[in-house]
């Protein structure tokens, strides 16, 4: 990838809304694929109430839209200004209760796991059903797009593109005392927490534009328990999250 290019790709501004500012990409197909659009206000006509404790609005009760979901509240059901980086906003937001929630819990996702997936972690990969493996730095790229696989050879693979993330494990979950492996399918089970379950790998299935058919690839940690085995256990407890993020963010 050119200087040029990948310049391109990170390039911000600043933008007002009727929510408040927000540095977006340059161009929006280089936008985040964890993003979120902003919704669209339920109209003041609308919502002679509030639409969580159905307070009247008048003089003194005034109305206020959570920016997170474009409800119409009063203030004491709308009153927190939370971070809500998934809508690129500058400072906190004015959002309801029940989204202020959701906002707080994504912010770890922000303030940490994200540095993780940023700094990469080292993985054997191999694809498709190749009989060979490479060792190579996985990590995400800085606009948060691509997910950069690095070794003898290099692959770019745009996270929007990708359709399954399986995390594969070995230990015992909860509850289970004779089952020695299992996986967790996102998107179509949830994960498995607790226990003494550890990740150790990921498959991955994905799309290239312009190729027939499904890619797919498997990230193994490696053996050294005091050296790679832990940032690559952090690695995917993060792109575990991510992954989570991803689905959230197709099914708005």
């Amino acid at each position: 990838m050119s200087s040029e290019v990948a310049s391109r790709r990170d390039a911000k501004k600043l933008v007002r809304s009727p929510s408040g500012l927000r540095m977006v990409p340059e161009h929006r197909a280089f936008g985040s694929p964890f993003g979120l659009e902003e919704p669209q206000w339920v109209p003041d006509k609308e919502c002679p109430r509030c639409m969580q404790c159905d307070a009247k609005f008048d003089f003194i009760t005034r109305k206020h839209h959570c920016r997170r979901c474009g409800k119409c509240f009063c203030d004491r059901c709308c009153s927190q200004k939370v971070p809500l980086r998934r809508m690129c906003f500058v400072d906190p937001v004015r959002q309801c209760a029940e989204c202020a929630l959701v906002s707080h819990k994504e912010a770890e996702f922000y303030d940490k796991q994200l540095k993780v997936l940023l700094g990469g972690a080292t993985f054997l990969v191999t694809f498709g059903n190749s009989e060979s493996s490479e060792m190579m730095l996985c990590r995400l790229s800085s606009n948060q797009r691509y997910l950069i696989l690095d070794g003898d050879s290099h692959h770019e693979i745009e996270i929007a593109h990708v359709s399954t993330v399986q995390v594969l494990t070995e230990g015992f979950p909860p509850g289970e005392k004779d089952t020695p492996t299992y996986t967790s399918l996102l998107g179509n089970q949830p994960a498995c927490e607790g226990g003494n379950a550890r990740a150790t790998g990921m498959f991955l299935q994905y799309t290239v534009p312009g190729v027939e058919g499904v890619t797919q690839l498997k990230l193994t940690a490696g053996e050294d328990a005091s050296t790679s085995r832990r940032p690559a256990a952090a690695w995917l407890a993060a792109m575990h999250k991510a992954a989570k993020l991803l689905y959230e963010s197709r099914d708005q």
